[in-house]
């Protein structure tokens, strides 16, 4: 999961931050980094032992299980992402896109793998964000049924219960969530110190159960069980899911703050839960011997909690994973907002949902979205336990996608010898790898779902990009040279009327079509014309004052080129105004923009179904006027056709 902080993410506000205490950046860090990871105890320990526990289960079995979970947070967060990929930062920024933008960067944009890495990445995390909030809040709602009197809840209770949390926090993010994101770290506080009492509760009675730390336990169980043995490496992946949040919000908190939360508080809680919940089926599987029966599976992280502590376990449990629901939520919109900035995604509407927070944002599109994708997934599979088999797979797949991004940037952008780069990530990405091979054994169980939207997601990444390229191959073929243009008028001068013109462009050295429809239908030349073109860079932010460059044509046309960062507001007006003599002329200034008509050709460019998807996504793109904050009673559309 890639999340997003209800933090600020401005260049002035992240330094603000930073310079505020790092006990409350730690706090603000474990409320939304370790939100997904930090609720993988209320099924991940009884999904792996169902894997293996159909004939009963055996003490050898509990150990087993557990000791590979606890090596999973050792290995694969603890080492991998914590003292490892957190240093791979671009500009203070993390995440899959962020690793692909500095990949990118480092390659020089030459390696079309470094985009497909990303463009995967990016695809199947929108799978993950659909399963997190469907399987997180309903595995908290069927604690009910460890509750007593409420044993015999019904199935459709359960689900209609799950359902109403899950629409009222959909409904509720038109509205942003800044005026209680201040409540999720201290939440989430007692959250992870309620795991470790319940965790050292058990152990005290238990303590046998401290020998899951040896790995040879582990390997033992992996050797011994064949493909049982894969399957519950699938099932504990579990324990580890939201791992990569670790380094996807550390533009919002810092990597000292994630780290320390880690270090010092989530960690330790997670260990010790699981140890309790190995405790406690220890202790379970001794009375079920003494009396002479197998030991069945059962729901051990609420039963950990004494009958009349449940209900409150239950409504904190809840809590936790509607916390962990609104990281995967936001991280989707930030996800999406960097896919836009990058040219992966066509433009969608955002909005602003606090004035003083830019990172608090609203994407409807995304939003309905997942709304939709999690109520099919909880009526498809109605309950946590069926929904498990379809978690992991889109998990696994993008830490494969960071460790080969990983090995890039330490070869590329720190200077590595390649061997040595190799060496050190290859066995993190053998361990991804299993995993990711262990988890597709699950496929036909659901783990085909977040495969089917990450397919989707993906070809609509792939066609949008290649529509895109081949709009603007078309246009620069067909295109007049602007240079000659310049030339033309110059000798022969058009009626000249005041202000400026600002006519937006993707290529400098061709003449807008919107300025030769503007000459053909007006037969007019505004005192000044600029030649815009916006381009969104690799680095997550550019100062201000960077972002512009203008380079003169004649007296009467002016290039200019604004670069922004791929997390940096854009505001077209502003930033041009920064520029002497462009926008302070008599007249005023008008904004010509192109509105392109895609239209099938007699000779294809394009597969016509390719043809017809990026047609959807062109028309359905939101207005780039908005995109680009100008004024609209500023802005005229002038159309022309694009024949693929």
């Amino acid at each position: 999961m890639s999340s997003a902080s209800p933090l600020p993410t401005s260049p002035d506000a992240q330094s603000n931050l930073h310079q505020g205490s790092l006990a409350i950046l730690t706090l603000g860090a474990i409320g939304v980094v370790y939100g997904d990871i930090g609720t993988s105890q209320l099924y991940a320990f009884r999904e792996a032992l169902a894997q293996t526990g159909a004939d009963g289960i055996s003490r050898l079995e509990i150990l087993g299980v557990l000791s590979l979970a606890l090596w999973a947070l050792i290995v694969v967060v603890t080492l991998k992402y914590v003292a490892f990929l957190s240093r791979m930062d671009n500009n203070g920024e993390g995440g899959v896109l962020s690793l692909m933008a500095l990949a990118q960067r480092a390659t020089g944009t030459r390696w079309p793998v470094v985009l497909l890495l990303g463009a995967t990445g990016a695809a199947l995390f929108y799978g993950d964000a659909i399963i997190t909030p469907a399987l997180s809040v309903l595995s908290a709602v069927e604690g009910l049924r460890t509750i007593p009197g409420f044993e015999a809840m019904t199935e459709p209770a359960l689900l209609g219960l799950s359902l109403g949390i899950l629409t009222v926090l959909f409904l509720a993010q038109s509205k942003g969530t800044a005026g209680v994101a201040s409540l999720f770290g201290p939440i989430c506080l007692v959250w992870f110190a309620v795991l470790a009492a319940l965790g050292v509760w058990h152990v005290l009675q238990a303590p046998q159960i401290l020998a899951a730390f040896n790995p040879l336990h582990a390997m033992t169980f992996l050797t011994t069980n064949g493909v049982t043995g894969l399957f519950v490496l699938g099932a504990v992946f579990l324990t580890v899911t939201g791992a990569e949040a670790l380094i996807a919000d550390m533009g919002h908190f810092g990597r000292k703050p994630i780290q320390l939360g880690w270090l010092s508080l989530v960690w330790p809680a997670l260990s010790l839960n699981y140890l309790g919940q190995g405790a406690m089926a220890l202790k379970a599987l001794s009375d079920a011997q003494a009396a002479g029966h197998l030991l069945a599976n059962a729901d051990w992280f609420f039963l950990m909690a004494p009958e009349a502590l449940r209900a409150p376990l239950v409504v904190l449990a809840t809590m936790a994973t509607v916390i962990a629901s609104q990281a995967v939520i936001t991280g989707a919109y930030s996800l999406t907002h960097q896919a836009i900035a990058l040219g992966l995604l066509p433009r969608l509407t955002i909005r602003q949902t606090s004035a003083h927070q830019i990172g608090q944002i609203y994407l409807p599109v995304v939003n309905w979205f997942l709304f939709a994708g999690v109520v099919v997934l909880v009526f498809a599979f109605r309950s946590s336990s069926a929904m498990a088999a379809a978690y992991g797979i889109a998990v696994t797949g993008t830490m494969v996608v960071t460790t080969c991004l990983a090995f890039v940037i330490a070869w590329k952008h720190w200077g590595w010898n390649r061997v040595w780069a190799a060496t050190l990530i290859a066995p993190f990405l053998a361990l991804d790898l299993f995993f990711f091979g262990a988890n597709m054994l699950r496929v036909t169980e659901g783990g085909w779902v977040p495969l089917a939207v990450a397919g989707v997601m993906g070809i609509v990444i792939f066609t949008w990009l290649k529509g895109r390229r081949a709009a603007m191959a078309l246009a620069a073929d067909q295109g007049a040279d602007m240079d000659e243009i310049a030339q033309v008028l110059a000798q022969r001068l058009p009626t000249r009327i005041e202000g400026t013109a600002v006519f937006l462009t993707q290529d400098l050295d061709v003449a807008p079509a919107a300025l030769l429809h503007n000459l053909k239908h007006n037969k007019a030349l505004h005192r000044l014309s600029i030649l815009l073109k916006v381009e969104t860079t690799t680095k997550p932010w550019i100062a201000p004052q960077d972002r512009l460059a203008i380079t003169q044509v004649d007296a009467n046309f002016v290039r200019v080129q604004l670069r922004y960062g791929y997390l940096d507001k854009i505001d077209v007006p502003s930033d041009l105004a920064r520029g002497e003599g462009l926008l302070d002329r008599p007249g005023g200034t008008s904004f010509f923009v192109g509105r392109n008509a895609i239209r099938f050709a007699a000779r294809p460019i394009l597969p016509r179904w390719m043809t017809v998807i990026y047609m959807a996504l062109h028309r359905n793109a939101a207005d780039p006027t908005a995109w680009f904050a100008i004024p609209p009673n500023r802005v005229v559309e002038l159309g022309s056709q694009i024949e693929l």
